[in-house]
């Protein structure tokens, strides 16, 4: 499936036997815990994105080539991802998990984490599942979703460019949203919000042992005619097939 911020670069022009190359990318699960339990912090697409605009997502985008000089590129991504859509920068000094800052998401990541001598949290990440997106799509993404609590003293908000709104939410209420027409969710988002819903706390995610299996959906017709999707069943999302839905965007309330 395709990463939560999949908008950097057109679809490249193919032959219809040529199958698009999958973009690397990585999207993070920031987490707390609410008073009604579990929450994740999510984006509003603006709707003039091209991919999934729109749409309710977990920050995240694709894998830029200086990611890899800062560590693992995915976890890197995912770090910078955050703090460029959401300005939460989960990232050390001496040691110590960095508290409330004002530091500009304009500058390029690495001369900002430089200035300040910050090292990447990239042990902080749980990763929590891996999507690709389907063949017939003309632009794919190799993502990885990574999940992390949010540092109590940092305060999670949108970017007002690509993301216009933010949102703590309860995963079961965001999937609510979704079904109801009140917001629209992609298919990984959708099945990736009923995992967290199994966990009533951060911690617990982040706990969470159970191995990541890869998962490209594969589109079919079924007997009833209609469009249906399969993934792995060991994948863990506890179905391997899934109709096909479409449902009418409502105003957000």
């Amino acid at each position: 499936m395709p990463s939560e911020r999949p908008d950097d670069g057109a679809a490249q022009p193919r032959s219809l036997n040529q199958v698009a190359v999958p973009r690397p990318a990585a999207t993070i699960l920031l987490l707390r815990d609410g008073a009604a339990g579990l929450e994740v912090f999510m984006v509003v697409r603006n709707h003039a994105i091209d991919f999934a605009g729109g749409a309710m997502v977990f920050p995240g985008g694709r894998v830029d080539e200086a990611d890899a000089t800062l560590g693992d590129p995915f976890r890197i991504a995912a770090i910078r991802e955050a703090f460029e859509e959401t300005g939460v920068l989960l990232a050390r000094r001496d040691g110590a998990m960095l508290g409330a800052h004002d530091l500009p998401r304009e500058a390029p990541f690495g001369t900002l984490l430089a200035e300040h001598s910050l090292q990447p949290a990239t042990d902080a990440l749980h990763h929590f599942a891996h999507w690709i997106t389907p063949t017939d799509m003309p632009k794919r993404f190799d993502t990885h979703f990574f999940a992390a609590h949010t540092p109590a003293a940092q305060l999670a908000r949108h970017d007002g460019g690509e993301a216009v709104e933010g949102i703590w939410i309860n995963p079961l209420d965001a999937v609510r949203a979704g079904d109801e027409g009140r917001a629209t969710l992609v298919f990984a988002t959708r099945l990736n919000l009923l995992r967290l819903a199994r966990h009533k706390r951060a911690d617990h995610v982040l706990a969470d042992a159970s191995p990541v299996v890869t998962v490209q959906p594969v589109p079919f017709i079924g007997a009833d005619g209609n469009k249906w999707i399969r993934i792995p069943a060991e994948a863990g999302y506890g179905m391997s097939e899934y109709k096909a839905v479409t449902r009418p965007m409502k105003p957000i309330s």
